[in-house]
């Protein structure tokens, strides 16, 4: 019998973590998309060359734990099918403005008006009505961009201000320092109350905003 400790995702019952490391994505011409994935200001990990029989070269978009490779005898998908590929950004509009200064063929900023897809001339997003600009309400999750690479492998930017409860494990970091800061605020509050309750400072407040933030991450019940 092993002896190997395993972690457990208490929030799934998952008894080890499956990190997704690496997305593949093919190309025709791999000097190509090296310069472009370059361009655009993404890290490059690595550029594997054997030759004419084989290259990978990996790269990293900033602030990423999962990477991109490409190369030559990697894949027998066609080059450009890769589509749908989400990149998550806290400011949408700013991203917009830093792929436009790196010289990319960017969409404008549109956001998603749950409409229904009734046509050709339709614009839409996975079946749903793509409107342009910003989400009015600047919802989290709802607005948009999209570009392609050389190739034709579809980009889509989507902005995420606030998480679903439930969807960022404890130990994730926030998106942005707004996040964070926010965050902070609505856990000052909380123990702001808490310590109206009992009557008394509570000299471990840094535990009790730790454990305030890591909940509502989670989805979990709040601590009073």
């Amino acid at each position: 019998m092993s002896t190997t400790e395993v972690s457990r995702n208490d929030a799934t019952g998952a008894k080890v973590d499956m990190k997704l490391e690496v997305v593949l994505i093919p190309v025709s011409d791999v000097g190509r998309a090296k310069e472009f994935y370059a361009k655009i200001g993404w890290r490059l990990d690595a550029d594997f060359d054997k030759g004419d029989d084989f290259r990978v070269v990996q790269f990293t978009p900033p602030g990423s734990g999962c990477s991109v490779i490409f190369g030559k005898n990697v894949t027998a998908a066609a080059p450009g099918s890769a589509q749908g590929l989400y990149l998550i950004v806290s400011d949408i509009e700013a991203a917009h403005v830093e792929l436009v200064a790196h010289g990319v063929d960017v969409s404008e900023v549109f956001h998603d008006a749950g409409g229904v897809y009734t046509g050709p001339d339709q614009p839409y997003l996975f079946g749903r009505q793509r409107v342009s600009g910003r989400d009015p309400e600047h919802r989290s999750y709802h607005s948009f961009l999209s570009f392609s690479d050389p190739d034709g492998n579809g980009w889509l930017l989507q902005e995420v201000t606030t998480r679903l409860p439930g969807r960022v494990a404890g130990n994730t970091s926030y998106a942005s320092a707004d996040d964070l800061s926010q965050a902070l605020q609505r856990a000052a509050a909380a123990h702001g109350q808490h310590e109206a309750r009992t009557g008394k400072a509570d000299p471990n407040w840094p535990a009790w905003y730790a454990e305030y933030m890591v909940r509502e991450q989670a989805g979990e019940e709040l601590p009073q």
